[in-house]
């Protein structure tokens, strides 16, 4: 019995020298999101500049690319094509 009086008594020693006086709700005050919201609503003082190169055309190669595509869609018909004369095969061995 003592033995359990003595840890209550060490365990409350110890929550109550973990804690500190410092009020709780200056803890909780959000200052970082406050002054990042304040700084957005800041006007803008820079004026914008043009860029040159954005407004000129870029000449693009695609003739591999569309050499690529041309090939897949190929043989993806060559391959459904196989596969249809594949299941008329396999429904003509059924019907014999």
């Amino acid at each position: 019995m003592k033995f359990r009086i003595l840890a209550a008594a060490t365990a409350s020693l110890a929550l109550a020298a973990c804690g500190s006086a410092d009020d709780a709700s200056t803890e909780a005050e959000a200052d970082t999101v406050e002054v990042a919201a304040d700084e957005a609503l800041e006007p803008v003082t820079e004026e914008p500049v043009e860029d040159a190169a954005a407004s000129e055309p870029v000449e693009v190669d695609n003739s591999a690319a569309e050499a690529a595509e041309t090939a897949s869609i190929e043989e993806a018909g060559d391959n459904a094509a196989a596969t249809a004369e594949a299941a008329l095969d396999a429904m003509a061995e059924e019907n014999q």
